[in-house]
Protein backbone atom coordinates (compact mmCIF):
# COMPACT_ATOMS: atom_id res chain seq x y z
CA UNK A 1 0.00 0.00 0.00
CA UNK A 2 2.92 2.33 0.62
CA UNK A 3 3.47 5.26 2.93
CA UNK A 4 0.38 7.28 3.72
CA UNK A 5 -0.08 10.45 1.67
CA UNK A 6 -1.64 13.34 3.58
CA UNK A 7 -3.87 16.14 2.45
CA UNK A 8 -1.47 18.66 3.97
CA UNK A 9 0.86 17.99 6.87
CA UNK A 10 3.50 20.04 8.68
CA UNK A 11 7.22 19.64 8.27
CA UNK A 12 10.37 21.46 9.24
CA UNK A 13 12.43 23.11 6.54
CA UNK A 14 15.33 21.09 5.20
CA UNK A 15 17.68 23.93 6.07
CA UNK A 16 16.80 23.73 9.77
CA UNK A 17 16.27 27.48 10.13
CA UNK A 18 13.76 26.81 12.91
CA UNK A 19 16.26 25.13 15.21
CA UNK A 20 18.59 28.12 15.01
CA UNK A 21 15.96 30.45 16.48
CA UNK A 22 14.64 27.90 18.97
CA UNK A 23 18.16 27.12 20.21
CA UNK A 24 18.80 30.83 20.74
CA UNK A 25 15.59 31.04 22.77
CA UNK A 26 16.72 28.22 25.04
CA UNK A 27 20.32 29.44 25.27
CA UNK A 28 19.14 32.86 26.45
CA UNK A 29 16.38 31.42 28.68
CA UNK A 30 13.79 33.27 26.55
CA UNK A 31 11.31 30.40 26.69
CA UNK A 32 8.73 32.59 28.43
CA UNK A 33 5.72 33.86 26.45
CA UNK A 34 7.53 36.91 25.05
CA UNK A 35 11.01 37.56 23.71
CA UNK A 36 13.10 38.49 20.69
CA UNK A 37 11.58 35.80 18.47
CA UNK A 38 8.08 37.19 18.99
CA UNK A 39 9.24 40.70 18.11
CA UNK A 40 11.24 39.37 15.16
CA UNK A 41 8.43 37.22 13.78
CA UNK A 42 5.97 40.12 13.94
CA UNK A 43 8.39 42.42 12.13
CA UNK A 44 9.38 39.89 9.47
CA UNK A 45 5.84 38.75 8.71
CA UNK A 46 4.59 42.34 8.47
CA UNK A 47 7.42 43.19 6.08
CA UNK A 48 6.78 40.05 4.03
CA UNK A 49 3.12 40.84 3.37
CA UNK A 50 3.43 44.63 3.34
CA UNK A 51 1.61 45.63 6.53
CA UNK A 52 2.76 48.29 8.96
CA UNK A 53 2.23 46.24 12.12
CA UNK A 54 1.52 42.72 13.34
CA UNK A 55 0.64 40.92 16.57
CA UNK A 56 1.78 37.32 17.03
CA UNK A 57 -1.02 35.33 18.68
CA UNK A 58 -1.85 31.81 19.80
CA UNK A 59 -4.03 31.01 16.76
CA UNK A 60 -5.71 32.41 13.68
CA UNK A 61 -9.00 32.13 15.55
CA UNK A 62 -7.64 34.39 18.30
CA UNK A 63 -6.58 36.85 15.61
CA UNK A 64 -10.11 36.97 14.16
CA UNK A 65 -11.53 37.42 17.66
CA UNK A 66 -9.29 40.39 18.41
CA UNK A 67 -9.90 41.87 14.94
CA UNK A 68 -13.64 41.81 15.59
CA UNK A 69 -13.10 43.39 18.99
CA UNK A 70 -10.83 46.07 17.48
CA UNK A 71 -13.49 46.77 14.84
CA UNK A 72 -15.98 47.49 17.63
CA UNK A 73 -18.12 44.39 17.17
CA UNK A 74 -20.16 43.62 20.26
CA UNK A 75 -23.37 42.11 21.54
CA UNK A 76 -26.18 42.05 19.00
CA UNK A 77 -24.08 43.42 16.13
CA UNK A 78 -24.38 41.85 12.69
CA UNK A 79 -21.29 40.55 10.92
CA UNK A 80 -21.31 39.33 7.32
CA UNK A 81 -19.33 36.11 6.87
CA UNK A 82 -18.85 33.74 3.93
CA UNK A 83 -20.83 30.56 4.34
CA UNK A 84 -18.18 28.48 2.57
CA UNK A 85 -15.43 28.39 5.17
CA UNK A 86 -14.20 26.52 8.23
CA UNK A 87 -16.09 27.18 11.47
CA UNK A 88 -13.06 28.97 12.94
CA UNK A 89 -14.02 31.97 10.79
CA UNK A 90 -17.52 32.19 12.23
CA UNK A 91 -16.95 31.10 15.84
CA UNK A 92 -15.33 34.38 17.01
CA UNK A 93 -18.46 36.26 15.92
CA UNK A 94 -20.30 34.26 18.56
CA UNK A 95 -17.51 34.89 21.09
CA UNK A 96 -18.39 38.58 20.78
CA UNK A 97 -22.10 37.79 21.23
CA UNK A 98 -22.65 39.13 17.73
CA UNK A 99 -24.86 37.73 14.96
CA UNK A 100 -23.41 36.14 11.81
CA UNK A 101 -25.20 36.53 8.48
CA UNK A 102 -23.78 34.09 5.95
CA UNK A 103 -23.02 35.14 2.37
CA UNK A 104 -22.96 32.83 -0.65
CA UNK A 105 -19.94 32.21 -2.89
CA UNK A 106 -19.62 32.93 -6.59
CA UNK A 107 -18.46 30.87 -9.55
CA UNK A 108 -15.55 33.16 -10.47
CA UNK A 109 -13.68 32.93 -7.16
CA UNK A 110 -15.36 30.29 -4.92
CA UNK A 111 -15.31 33.10 -2.34
CA UNK A 112 -17.75 35.75 -1.12
CA UNK A 113 -20.07 36.84 -3.93
CA UNK A 114 -20.08 40.64 -4.38
CA UNK A 115 -23.63 40.35 -5.71
CA UNK A 116 -24.82 38.50 -2.61
CA UNK A 117 -22.89 40.97 -0.44
CA UNK A 118 -24.81 43.87 -2.00
CA UNK A 119 -28.07 42.06 -1.31
CA UNK A 120 -27.01 41.52 2.30
CA UNK A 121 -26.32 45.25 2.75
CA UNK A 122 -29.79 46.03 1.42
CA UNK A 123 -31.31 43.64 3.93
CA UNK A 124 -29.03 44.56 6.87
CA UNK A 125 -27.79 48.16 6.41
CA UNK A 126 -26.79 48.31 10.09
CA UNK A 127 -24.05 45.63 9.70
CA UNK A 128 -21.00 46.25 11.89
CA UNK A 129 -18.22 44.41 10.00
CA UNK A 130 -17.55 42.17 6.99
CA UNK A 131 -15.37 39.06 7.28
CA UNK A 132 -13.85 37.93 3.97
CA UNK A 133 -12.17 34.55 3.47
CA UNK A 134 -9.62 33.55 0.82
CA UNK A 135 -10.64 29.91 0.45
CA UNK A 136 -7.97 27.26 -0.19
CA UNK A 137 -5.54 30.02 -1.18
CA UNK A 138 -7.83 31.57 -3.81
CA UNK A 139 -8.29 35.31 -3.49
CA UNK A 140 -11.73 36.84 -3.19
CA UNK A 141 -12.46 39.67 -5.63
CA UNK A 142 -11.19 42.33 -3.25
CA UNK A 143 -11.68 45.41 -5.45
CA UNK A 144 -15.42 44.79 -5.73
CA UNK A 145 -15.78 43.79 -2.10
CA UNK A 146 -13.80 46.76 -0.79
CA UNK A 147 -15.77 49.18 -3.00
CA UNK A 148 -19.03 47.88 -1.57
CA UNK A 149 -17.79 48.03 2.04
CA UNK A 150 -16.32 51.51 1.65
CA UNK A 151 -19.59 52.72 0.17
CA UNK A 152 -21.30 51.55 3.36
CA UNK A 153 -18.41 52.66 5.61
CA UNK A 154 -18.05 49.21 7.17
CA UNK A 155 -14.69 47.73 8.31
CA UNK A 156 -13.31 44.65 6.56
CA UNK A 157 -11.47 41.76 8.18
CA UNK A 158 -9.65 39.34 5.88
CA UNK A 159 -9.34 35.73 6.97
CA UNK A 160 -6.20 34.83 5.04
CA UNK A 161 -5.51 31.74 7.17
CA UNK A 162 -5.25 29.59 4.03
CA UNK A 163 -3.77 32.19 1.68
CA UNK A 164 -0.37 33.28 2.99
CA UNK A 165 1.66 33.81 -0.18
CA UNK A 166 -1.40 34.51 -2.37
CA UNK A 167 -1.54 37.75 -4.35
CA UNK A 168 -4.48 39.79 -5.62
CA UNK A 169 -3.36 42.19 -8.36
CA UNK A 170 0.21 42.05 -7.10
CA UNK A 171 -0.62 42.63 -3.42
CA UNK A 172 -0.70 40.06 -0.60
CA UNK A 173 -4.09 38.88 0.57
CA UNK A 174 -4.73 39.91 4.15
CA UNK A 175 -3.62 43.49 3.48
CA UNK A 176 -6.65 45.02 1.73
CA UNK A 177 -9.04 45.27 4.66
CA UNK A 178 -8.71 47.07 7.96
CA UNK A 179 -7.37 43.87 9.50
CA UNK A 180 -5.88 40.65 8.15
CA UNK A 181 -5.26 37.36 9.86
CA UNK A 182 -2.95 34.44 9.12
CA UNK A 183 -2.79 30.97 10.64
CA UNK A 184 0.23 28.79 11.35
CA UNK A 185 -1.77 25.73 12.37
CA UNK A 186 -0.27 22.31 11.70
CA UNK A 187 -1.85 21.95 8.27
CA UNK A 188 -1.03 25.41 6.90
CA UNK A 189 1.53 26.31 4.24
CA UNK A 190 4.01 27.23 6.97
CA UNK A 191 3.43 26.07 10.53
CA UNK A 192 4.49 26.78 14.08
CA UNK A 193 2.38 23.76 15.17
CA UNK A 194 -0.19 26.34 16.28
CA UNK A 195 -0.30 30.11 16.13
CA UNK A 196 -1.61 33.07 14.21
CA UNK A 197 -0.91 36.66 13.28
CA UNK A 198 -3.07 39.78 13.17
CA UNK A 199 -1.86 42.46 10.75
CA UNK A 200 -3.00 46.01 10.06
CA UNK A 201 -1.75 49.39 8.92
CA UNK A 202 -3.39 50.78 12.07
CA UNK A 203 -0.47 50.51 14.47
CA UNK A 204 -2.51 51.81 17.39
CA UNK A 205 -5.08 49.04 16.98
CA UNK A 206 -2.35 46.38 16.77
CA UNK A 207 -0.83 47.72 19.99
CA UNK A 208 -4.26 47.45 21.60
CA UNK A 209 -4.64 43.88 20.35
CA UNK A 210 -1.30 42.97 21.93
CA UNK A 211 -2.53 44.50 25.19
CA UNK A 212 -5.77 42.48 25.13
CA UNK A 213 -3.83 39.33 24.19
CA UNK A 214 -1.59 39.69 27.26
CA UNK A 215 -4.46 39.58 29.76
CA UNK A 216 -4.98 43.37 29.42
CA UNK A 217 -2.36 43.97 32.06
CA UNK A 218 -2.08 47.70 32.78
CA UNK A 219 1.22 49.55 33.04
CA UNK A 220 1.69 49.15 36.78
CA UNK A 221 4.18 47.40 39.05
CA UNK A 222 1.37 45.43 40.61
CA UNK A 223 -1.06 43.29 38.60
CA UNK A 224 -3.83 45.65 37.53
CA UNK A 225 -6.51 45.04 34.91
CA UNK A 226 -8.97 47.68 33.73
CA UNK A 227 -10.29 45.67 30.75
CA UNK A 228 -11.16 42.06 30.00
CA UNK A 229 -8.06 40.29 28.75
CA UNK A 230 -7.15 37.07 26.94
CA UNK A 231 -4.25 34.64 27.03
CA UNK A 232 -3.67 34.94 23.28
CA UNK A 233 0.04 35.82 22.89
CA UNK A 234 2.39 33.57 20.93
CA UNK A 235 5.30 32.09 22.86
CA UNK A 236 8.91 32.92 22.09
CA UNK A 237 9.74 29.30 21.17
CA UNK A 238 6.78 29.01 18.79
CA UNK A 239 7.69 32.35 17.22
CA UNK A 240 11.21 31.02 16.65
CA UNK A 241 9.77 28.16 14.62
CA UNK A 242 7.71 30.68 12.68
CA UNK A 243 10.74 32.79 11.82
CA UNK A 244 12.47 29.73 10.40
CA UNK A 245 9.40 28.62 8.47
CA UNK A 246 8.92 32.07 6.98
CA UNK A 247 12.27 31.71 5.22
CA UNK A 248 10.91 28.81 3.15
CA UNK A 249 7.46 30.25 2.43
CA UNK A 250 8.25 31.03 -1.20
CA UNK A 251 9.51 27.47 -1.76
CA UNK A 252 6.35 26.03 -0.24
CA UNK A 253 4.13 28.22 -2.41
CA UNK A 254 6.09 27.21 -5.50
CA UNK A 255 5.60 23.52 -4.63
CA UNK A 256 1.87 23.98 -3.98
CA UNK A 257 1.50 25.60 -7.40
CA UNK A 258 3.47 22.75 -8.97
CA UNK A 259 1.12 20.21 -7.37
CA UNK A 260 -1.98 22.04 -8.61
CA UNK A 261 -0.65 22.32 -12.17
CA UNK A 262 0.31 18.64 -12.13
CA UNK A 263 -3.23 17.62 -11.19
CA UNK A 264 -4.80 20.01 -13.68
CA UNK A 265 -2.61 18.69 -16.49
CA UNK A 266 -3.23 15.03 -15.67
CA UNK A 267 -6.90 15.12 -14.62
CA UNK A 268 -8.32 18.24 -16.29
CA UNK A 269 -9.20 16.32 -19.45
CA UNK A 270 -11.50 13.82 -17.68
CA UNK A 271 -15.20 14.14 -18.41
CA UNK A 272 -17.09 16.57 -16.16
CA UNK A 273 -14.07 17.56 -14.09
CA UNK A 274 -13.44 21.23 -13.33
CA UNK A 275 -10.60 22.68 -11.27
CA UNK A 276 -10.49 25.72 -9.01
CA UNK A 277 -11.01 28.95 -10.96
CA UNK A 278 -8.11 30.94 -12.39
CA UNK A 279 -8.26 34.69 -12.89
CA UNK A 280 -5.68 37.03 -14.39
CA UNK A 281 -5.72 39.10 -11.19
CA UNK A 282 -5.42 36.16 -8.82
CA UNK A 283 -2.11 34.42 -8.06
CA UNK A 284 -3.10 31.69 -5.58
CA UNK A 285 -0.85 29.73 -3.27
CA UNK A 286 -3.07 26.66 -3.96
CA UNK A 287 -2.93 25.61 -0.33
CA UNK A 288 -5.24 22.76 -1.28
CA UNK A 289 -5.79 21.62 -4.85
CA UNK A 290 -9.52 21.17 -5.33
CA UNK A 291 -11.82 20.17 -8.15
CA UNK A 292 -15.52 19.77 -8.93
CA UNK A 293 -17.01 16.52 -10.21
CA UNK A 294 -20.41 16.77 -11.89
CA UNK A 295 -20.63 13.43 -13.70
CA UNK A 296 -21.07 9.77 -12.81
CA UNK A 297 -17.88 9.71 -10.71
CA UNK A 298 -18.69 11.38 -7.42
CA UNK A 299 -16.35 12.91 -4.82
CA UNK A 300 -17.18 10.04 -2.47
CA UNK A 301 -15.96 7.56 -5.12
CA UNK A 302 -12.62 9.35 -5.35
CA UNK A 303 -12.22 9.66 -1.58
CA UNK A 304 -13.00 5.97 -1.08
CA UNK A 305 -10.62 4.83 -3.82
CA UNK A 306 -7.80 6.97 -2.42
CA UNK A 307 -8.45 5.89 1.17
CA UNK A 308 -8.17 2.25 0.13
CA UNK A 309 -4.62 3.10 -0.94
CA UNK A 310 -3.87 4.95 2.33
CA UNK A 311 -4.21 8.39 0.73
CA UNK A 312 -6.06 11.23 2.46
CA UNK A 313 -8.55 13.52 0.68
CA UNK A 314 -11.52 15.56 1.90
CA UNK A 315 -14.79 17.13 0.77
CA UNK A 316 -14.97 20.88 0.26
CA UNK A 317 -16.04 22.72 3.45
CA UNK A 318 -19.67 22.23 4.41
CA UNK A 319 -21.31 25.68 4.28
CA UNK A 320 -21.93 27.30 7.64
CA UNK A 321 -25.64 27.87 7.01
CA UNK A 322 -26.00 24.08 6.65
CA UNK A 323 -24.23 23.35 9.96
CA UNK A 324 -26.37 22.31 12.96
CA UNK A 325 -24.98 25.07 15.18
CA UNK A 326 -25.26 27.88 12.62
CA UNK A 327 -28.37 26.93 10.63
CA UNK A 328 -30.53 29.30 12.73
CA UNK A 329 -28.70 32.32 11.29
CA UNK A 330 -29.65 34.02 8.03
CA UNK A 331 -28.11 33.20 4.68
CA UNK A 332 -28.03 35.51 1.66
CA UNK A 333 -27.45 34.24 -1.86
CA UNK A 334 -28.36 31.36 -4.13
CA UNK A 335 -26.98 27.84 -3.79
CA UNK A 336 -23.49 27.91 -5.30
CA UNK A 337 -21.79 27.13 -1.99
CA UNK A 338 -24.06 24.11 -1.61
CA UNK A 339 -23.14 22.94 -5.10
CA UNK A 340 -19.46 23.24 -4.25
CA UNK A 341 -19.96 21.18 -1.11
CA UNK A 342 -21.93 18.54 -2.99
CA UNK A 343 -19.53 18.25 -5.93
CA UNK A 344 -16.15 19.39 -4.60
CA UNK A 345 -13.14 17.44 -3.41
CA UNK A 346 -9.76 18.50 -1.98
CA UNK A 347 -6.90 16.39 -3.32
CA UNK A 348 -3.69 15.49 -1.46
CA UNK A 349 -1.55 18.65 -1.57
CA UNK A 350 1.28 18.02 0.89
CA UNK A 351 4.47 19.83 -0.16
CA UNK A 352 6.46 16.68 0.66
CA UNK A 353 4.75 14.82 -2.19
CA UNK A 354 7.05 13.49 -4.91
CA UNK A 355 6.24 13.08 -8.61
CA UNK A 356 5.77 9.39 -7.89
CA UNK A 357 3.19 10.25 -5.23
CA UNK A 358 1.35 12.58 -7.60
CA UNK A 359 1.40 9.99 -10.40
CA UNK A 360 0.03 7.39 -7.99
CA UNK A 361 -2.87 9.66 -6.97
CA UNK A 362 -3.69 10.49 -10.59
CA UNK A 363 -3.51 6.84 -11.66
CA UNK A 364 -6.05 5.85 -8.99
CA UNK A 365 -8.42 8.68 -9.92
CA UNK A 366 -8.17 8.04 -13.68
CA UNK A 367 -9.03 4.43 -13.03
CA UNK A 368 -12.50 5.45 -11.85
CA UNK A 369 -13.29 6.74 -15.36
CA UNK A 370 -12.38 3.33 -16.88
CA UNK A 371 -14.91 1.31 -14.91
Amino acid sequence: MGERIFLSSPHMSDEGYEMQYVKEAFDTNWIAPLGENVNGFEKELAEKVGSKAAAALSSGTAAIHLALKAAGVGEGDIVFCPTLTFSATANPIIYQNAIPVFIDSDYETWNMSPKALEEAFEKYPEVKAVLVVHLYGLSADMDKIMDICRKHNVPVIEDAAESLGTYYKGKHTGTFGDYGIFSFNGNKIITTSGGGMLVSDNEEKIAKARFWATQSRDQAKHYQHSELGFNYRMSNVVAGIGRGQLKVLDQRVEKKRYIFNFYKRELGGLDEVEFMPSNEWNKPNYWLSSMILTGHVRPSDVMEALEQENIESRPVWKPMHMQPFFEKYDFVGADFSEQLFENGICLPSDTKMTNEDLERVCRIIKGLWLR
